[in-house]
């Protein structure tokens, strides 16, 4: 399903840009064969400027790694407002964990191929394959720094078009929980931490941190009641032990799980220009 939403209606009053237009397409199949999770995607309206292309960015939604939509408040505030700036975005959904059923690595697996998607259709959408971007909040954002940070060295690879990278350019974690600290018993992860520890460092963000790992952007609130702005303030450290570009931006005030317009501060320049800067560089 296609429809064009100018950005500024009611619908979408929490993404208000510029009274710019976005098209975006509902439900479409990315991953095997037999696999019902879909993808929303988001873009300009028309084609890119003459010499250029867009760049893509791939939003994953939080929920705990058990819950969540691609089709939420958050991700449909991100899509709009990157796609009506210039960007081929896709919100997606992917494996998530029920009770007895875990999902790792499944869940970061999704993740990958949607960025082998968005390398794929490149020539449908005008997308620059060479610059594509991540950004997600809570279990989203441990995710997209997994895959930011995790490289096919390590196992989480997924088997389908090999030919093409699963790696970004650039990231944005927004209040992740990067296991740093996790529980004895993860609902994503198989068995449990005293049996299986490989699986939980595997699963940690900072263990997978090199310094040839792209920029990354945290995004955390003071009074985040659910993950404590330690988690990102771990990665953060980490990230400068080795030497990766990055900044890590604390919202005073701010709670669990907000878009890019909390009502503590308007995030969308910071994030703009972040990914401006590192996936339009022809641009600059």
């Amino acid at each position: 399903m296609k429809y064009i939403c100018r950005i500024g209606l009611l619908m979408f009053a929490s993404a208000t840009v510029h009274g710019s237009e976005v098209i975006i397409e509902k439900d479409i199949a990315y991953l095997p064969a037999g696999r019902l999770e879909k993808l929303d995607l988001y873009r300009p309206v028309g084609e890119p400027p003459a010499g250029t292309l867009w760049p893509g960015v791939l939003i994953i939604h939080g929920g705990g790694w058990t819950s969540g939509d691609k089709g939420a408040k958050r991700e449909i505030n991100i899509g709009t407002t990157l796609a009506s700036h210039g960007y081929v975005c896709i919100s997606i959904n992917y494996a998530l964990a029920k009770p007895g059923q875990p999902t790792w690595p499944t869940n970061i697996q999704d993740c990958k191929r949607a960025v082998r998607w968005l390398r794929r259709n490149a020539d449908k959408y005008h997308i620059d394959a060479e610059h594509i971007g991540a950004i997600g909040g809570s279990a989203g954002g441990h995710l997209t720094a997994m895959v930011a940070l995790a490289g096919p060295e390590v196992g989480l690879e997924p088997k389908e078009d090999a030919e093409y990278s699963s790696r970004v350019q650039a990231a944005v974690p927004m209040y992740g929980a990067m296991l740093s600290s996790s529980p004895p018993l993860h609902p994503m992860l198989p068995g449990t931490k005293a049996d299986s520890p490989e699986v939980y460092i595997q699963a940690m963000a900072a263990s997978h941190v090199t310094k040839d790992d792209p920029p990354i952007l945290l995004l955390h609130g003071t009074a985040d009641a659910l993950v404590p702005v330690s988690q990102s303030e771990g990665l953060d450290q980490r990230l400068a032990e080795v030497g990766v570009e990055h900044q890590l931006v604390i919202i005073e005030g701010a709670p669990h799980t907000f878009d890019l317009q909390p009502k503590q501060r308007d995030l969308r320049p910071l994030v703009l220009d972040f990914f401006d800067k590192h996936l339009k560089p022809t641009r600059k």
